[in-house]
């Protein structure tokens, strides 16, 4: 199976990630910066991003980040989000605007 593209908007941020692997951590693996990087864990909600095109599933996120009502919504946080297809993800964490400076 091949690996899916990741698009990060309002960067010019594209990599590959493979299924099974968390988004934020196929994108640290390679260097690239685009979604904040926090704890890794599900718990610090710092990868918070939507998706806003594609199929993907999560893992266990902190509530206190991502309600089951944002869920259902698209939020996630980027280390508990699998790629089942092409994503395209928006960073709505608090760090955003650092990493548009």
């Amino acid at each position: 199976m091949s690996p899916h593209q990741i698009k990060v908007i309002d960067t010019d941020v594209e990599f590959e990630c493979d299924e099974g692997l968390p988004v934020l951590l196929a994108m640290s693996r390679i260097g690239k910066k685009g979604i904040p990087k926090g704890c890794f864990g599900g718990g610090c909600g710092i990868c918070r991003v939507r998706v806003m095109e594609g199929e993907y599933t999560t893992g266990k996120m902190s509530r206190a980040h991502v309600s089951e009502q944002e869920q259902a919504e698209g939020y996630a946080l980027a280390c508990k989000c699998y790629p089942q297809g092409d994503l395209t993800v928006k960073v709505v964490g608090k760090i955003i605007r650092a990493l548009q400076r």
